[in-house]
């Protein structure tokens, strides 16, 4: 695109070495311009906007082999330059406007119809600029925003109900869980919170590096266990680090010494 620092690169496209000429002379003298190429056919045209670039094509619509038209099916509507295009014929001037066409300058044209396709061209290369500065800024933005927190896919709170008042209460908190018929009894500290909770739902909610079920009737947080205790009979129990003991299933017994690091290999 056309900066400060540089001019507006313009390709001319028409097969009739006059029309070119004309081109020529209307733009020759200015400053802020520069005739990157001149093509003489549609797949010349091709050529130079590939490897030119350009940021505006004055586009004759009808030349033999490959019309103005066809160059826009060929490169793209959406990776056209800017497009004035150059007709004989006001209804192909109207087939331009629905590819590609920003303006178009129906032959014989003057030199004031000429300024008016021209001034509206830099308009619209002037809006696309400041678009796509947008589109970078915010891009920018984007990038430098840091990513949003995931959400947990376990509990992190659970809220109890106590004597008509909810009270929420932080997960990590909970030092262990036991069933009580329909009930769940959370022990945090010295206190007790019953929720309608079933013990499976719950296990399946918390987060497995914190906690762990040890009986049908009783999930524990990892880092409170002091010692895995065994009995008669081959009973076993666990005593937390605030010297209270909970038992454990035969059929969790394995799962509780791998977490533990009693039996690793």
């Amino acid at each position: 695109m056309p900066t400060p620092d540089r001019p507006l690169r313009i390709l001319i496209v028409d097969d009739e070495p006059l029309a070119r000429q004309r081109l020529l002379d209307l733009l020759e003298g200015r400053e802020d311009i520069e005739v990157v190429e001149q093509a003489a056919s549609g797949r010349e045209a091709v050529e130079a906007i590939r490897t030119l670039q350009p940021d505006l094509v004055f586009l004759d619509v009808q030349m033999p082999g490959m019309t103005g038209l066809d160059v826009v099916r060929e490169i793209g509507p959406e990776r056209m330059p800017v497009t004035i295009f150059v007709t004989a014929y006001d209804q192909y001037a109207l087939k331009a406007f629905e590819v590609a066409a920003i303006d178009y300058l129906l032959k014989p044209f003057d030199d004031e119809r000429f300024e008016q396709a021209l001034e509206r061209a830099r308009r619209l290369l002037k809006l696309r600029e400041v678009e796509a500065l947008r589109e970078r800024l915010l891009q920018l933005l984007q990038d430098d925003r840091p990513a949003p927190p995931k959400p947990s896919k376990y509990l992190e709170r659970i809220a109890v109900e106590m004597r008509g008042q909810v009270r929420v209460i932080p997960v990590r908190q909970i030092d262990y869980i036991t069933a009580s018929g329909p009930y769940a009894e959370l022990h945090v500290g010295d206190q007790v919170y019953v929720i309608r909770e079933q013990m499976q739902t719950l296990e399946e909610r918390l987060d497995p590096d914190l906690f762990i079920r040890i009986h049908r009737s009783a999930i524990v947080r990892i880092d409170l266990i002091d010692v895995l205790l065994r009995g008669a009979g081959g009973r076993y129990a666990v005593r937390l680090k605030n010297g209270v003991r909970l038992k454990v299933s035969r059929s969790r017994r394995e799962a509780l010494e791998r977490r533990l690091g009693l039996n690793a290999g």
